[in-house]
C-alpha cells in the first residue's frame, strides 16, 4: 500500500491477547488470522493474495509481471511465503519472544489459549513449540523451509538483481520482505545468509527501498525492536545447529 501511495485506517489485531478470535473478527477472517483487508465492505484475506488483489485494483506502480512467465516466478515466492515461511516465522518468534510469556501466564488463561486455537493443526503446532522449543519438529520445518527459501533466492539474485525478477521491484521481493525482516530484527538473520553475498546485498538494498521502510519498519516501536532484540539471540544457538542439521542432510541426499 505505501508503494501505491493509498491511505487506509489501520486496526490493531493484538495476537497475544488473542483478539483474532473475537467473534467479530471471525466474521471477517474465518481462520482467525493476520491481516485481513476490508475494502468496499468485502473482506480480503491471506497476506499474498491481498497484495494480488491490491494490485489489480491498483495498478500503478505494477508489482505483478504482464508476462505470464515471470508472473508465475513472481507467484513462486509467494508459495514459498504460504508454504512454509509463514508457519516458519510464526514458530521461530514464539520460541524466541512468547513462549516465555506464556510459561508466566496463569495457568487457566494459558490453557484458553490453547483452546482458542481452533484448528487442530495450528494447536498442535503451538502447544509443541511451547513445550519444546527449538526442538520442536514444528521449528525445525521452518528452519529448513528458511534454507531452502535462501539458497534459491542466492541463486535466483545471482543471475538478476538488484531486485529477484530483475530491475524493478514485485511482489516476489514484498511477499519475502517481512519475512526477512523479522529474522533481521530477531537477530537471526545472519545464521543464514552470512555466506549468501546475494542475498545480503538484496536485504541491504530492501532496506533503503523507502516503501519499506515506511510500509515496515517505520511501524515498529522501539519497544518491540528492543524485545525481539532481547530474545532472538537466546534461541540462535540452537537455531544454528538445525541449520548446520539442514545442510548436511541436504549434501547427503545430493550424493
Amino acid at each position: 500500500m505505501r508503494a501505491k501511495n493509498l491511505e487506509w485506517d489501520a486496526i490493531k489485531v493484538d495476537l497475544f491477547k488473542a483478539e483474532q478470535y473475537d467473534a467479530k473478527y471471525l466474521k471477517l477472517n474465518p481462520k482467525g488470522i493476520v491481516p485481513t483487508l476490508v475494502h468496499d465492505g468485502k473482506p480480503i484475506i491471506e497476506s499474498t493474495l491481498i497484495c494480488e488483489y491490491l494490485d489489480d485494483t491498483f495498478p500503478v506502480p505494477r508489482l505483478i509481471p504482464s508476462d505470464p512467465w515471470q508472473r508465475s516466478r513472481m507467484r513462486l515466492w509467494s508459495k514459498m511465503v504460504d508454504e512454509g515461511l509463514f508457519e516458519g516465522v510464526t514458530e521461530l518468534s514464539f520460541s524466541a519472544m512468547f513462549r516465555e510469556r506464556m510459561r508466566n501466564m496463569p495457568e487457566e488463561i494459558r490453557q484458553k489459549r490453547f483452546r482458542n486455537i481452533g484448528d487442530p493443526r495450528r494447536r498442535d503446532r503451538l502447544m509443541s513449540t511451547y513445550e519444546l522449543g527449538v526442538q520442536s519438529p514444528f521449528v525445525k520445518h521452518g528452519i529448513a523451509a528458511y534454507e531452502r527459501a535462501f539458497k534459491m533466492l542466492e541463486d535466483r539474485l545471482a543471475e538478476t538483481g538488484p531486485w529477484i525478477l530483475g530491475a524493478n521491484a514485485s511482489l516476489a521481493d514484498v511477499n519475502l520482505m517481512p519475512f526477512t525482516a523479522r529474522l533481521d530484527y530477531l537477530g537471526l538473520l545472519d545464521l543464514w545468509v552470512k555466506d549468501r553475498p546475494q542475498v545480503k546485498k538484496w536485504w541491504a538494498f530492501v532496506r533503503e527501498w523507502p516503501s519499506f521502510k515506511s510500509g515496515l519498519r517505520d511501524l515498529i516501536s522501539e519497544a518491540e525492536f528492543s524485545e525481539m532484540r532481547a530474545h532472538g539471540p537466546k534461541i540462535a544457538d540452537e537455531v544454528a545447529e538445525v541449520i548446520a542439521e539442514v545442510r548436511r542432510n541436504t549434501a547427503a541426499a545430493a550424493n
